[in-house]
């Protein structure tokens, strides 16, 4: 773990892995609603947690070097559940990375839950892990120039729906009408992180 400054009341915690940043995150959430920690802002992402607005910068940058960072704990909160069409474009490349059937990689999918490791990219897109290392999948070659709104897509280590109409590199495996995004709702963002998600295979699928 190594802690950098950020401007005058911010750090940027660095750490080993995606798993220790989730369980660092988790447990500053901890700390904060404990009242054990003055912070503004906690922002997770890939392998570091950003903290902005602290009270005791110093202190805290001594802690976290000092300290072993506990596990993450099991997961109170509601699976949030999105119904998903198993009818991407990429879904056969995806099963013969895998090799296995198509309906395969749905069903692998589908009995994964997953956990929201980080937010980014756009509003409301989620960095989701959960599938075993064996099931990791490169980016495409070539991205697509548009990807439309509620795509389910593989990249690396993650799962991810895009919020909106955009340009993207990942495999597209399904399609859900789940709203991603909305600015009218509250809290806007469908997905956040540490949230538990689960796809349910609507249709054909």
């Amino acid at each position: 773990m190594r802690t950098v400054p950020v401007g005058d009341r911010g750090l940027l915690v660095e750490l080993a892995s995606g798993e220790e940043a989730q369980a660092l995150h988790a447990e500053l959430l901890r700390r904060r609603a404990a009242g054990l920690l003055s912070v503004r802002e906690i922002v997770p992402a890939a392998r570091t947690v950003l903290l902005d607005g602290l009270d005791d910068l110093e202190r805290l940058a001594a802690e976290l070097t000092a300290a072993d960072v506990p596990a993450a704990p099991p997961h109170a909160r509601d699976v949030v559940e999105l119904p998903v069409r198993y009818d991407g474009p990429d879904l056969a490349d995806v099963a013969a990375h895998w090799r296995v059937p198509e309906h395969e990689v749905a069903r692998i999918h589908a009995a994964t839950e997953f956990t929201v490791a980080f937010c980014g990219f756009a509003p409301g897109f989620g960095y989701l892990t959960g599938l075993p290392p064996q099931h990791e999948v490169p980016r495409r070659t070539t991205p697509r120039t548009s990807v439309p709104a509620g795509a389910v897509a593989l990249a690396g280590p993650y799962t991810g729906v895009y919020p909106r109409s955009s340009p993207g590199g990942w495999q597209l495996i399904g399609t859900t009408d789940a709203v991603l995004w909305d600015h009218a709702r509250v809290p806007a963002a469908l997905l956040s992180p540490g949230a538990r998600v689960r796809f349910v295979p609507v249709g054909d699928a």
